[in-house]
C-alpha cells in the first residue's frame, strides 16, 4: 500500500493511501529538496516508518501493525548536529539540544518516526521527520507531516511492517 504526501489544490497538502486525500500540514517552506538543518522543508523521498510513539496518559495505544512504544516522562529526541545521538531518541535532561516528546500541546500525542537522515545520520542535513498530530489550524511544521488525530489514527491502522511514506511534489 502506498502512503503518498503531495500538494493538493484545495487542501494545501494531503496524505492519500487510496481512500481519498486527508488534509495535512507540511513544513513552513513547503515540500522540496532538504538541504540543511532548520530550513523548514518537508523532504522529497520515500521514507520507511520506523516506529510509532504515543502518549498513554492521553490516548489508548493506536491500532497498527507497526512497532509501537509509549512515550515516557523523560523521552526526548536529539536535534543537535554533531552530537553522537543526533536524530536519535534520548533521555531528558540531555547534555545537547533535544526536543521533549511529552509536549504540553497535543502535537506529539501520536508520532510515527520516518526514516529520514537516520541510516546513516549526516550531521546538519536535517533532523528527524515525523508524522504527528496537526495543530487545530493546520499551522506549518518545521518539516514534519501533521494530520488531524483521527486521520493519523486511520493512517496508522492501515500501515503494516515495511510501510513507507512517499513525499513528492
Amino acid at each position: 500500500m502506498n502512503f503518498i504526501v503531495c500538494p493538493h489544490p484545495s487542501l494545501g497538502a494531503a496524505l492519500d493511501w487510496g481512500v481519498g486525500g486527508r488534509r495535512c500540514a507540511v513544513g513552513r517552506a513547503g515540500i522540496g529538496e532538504k538541504l540543511k538543518e532548520g530550513d523548514g522543508i518537508t523532504p522529497i523521498g520515500v521514507f520507511p516508518v520506523r516506529t510509532v510513539l504515543y502518549r498513554p496518559d492521553r490516548i489508548a495505544p493506536p491500532k497498527t501493525g507497526l512497532e509501537m512504544r509509549a512515550i515516557g516522562e523523560w523521552d526526548g529526541w536529539c536535534d543537535a548536529p554533531g552530537d553522537p545521538a543526533y536524530n536519535r531518541p534520548v533521555t531528558l535532561p540531555y547534555s545537547a539540544s533535544a526536543e521533549n516528546l511529552r509536549r504540553q500541546d497535543h502535537v506529539y500525542d501520536v508520532v510515527a518516526v520516518l526514516g529520514f537522515n537516520d541510516d546513516p545520520v549526516v550531521d546538519g542535513t536535517g533532523s528527524a521527520i515525523f508524522l504527528h498530530v496537526a495543530k487545530p489550524d493546520y499551522a506549518p511544521t518545521e518539516g514534519c507531516v501533521a494530520l488531524a488525530l483521527n486521520d493519523l489514527l486511520d493512517v496508522l491502522a492501515a500501515m503494516q511492517p515495511g510501510a513507507a511514506v512517499e513525499i513528492r511534489v
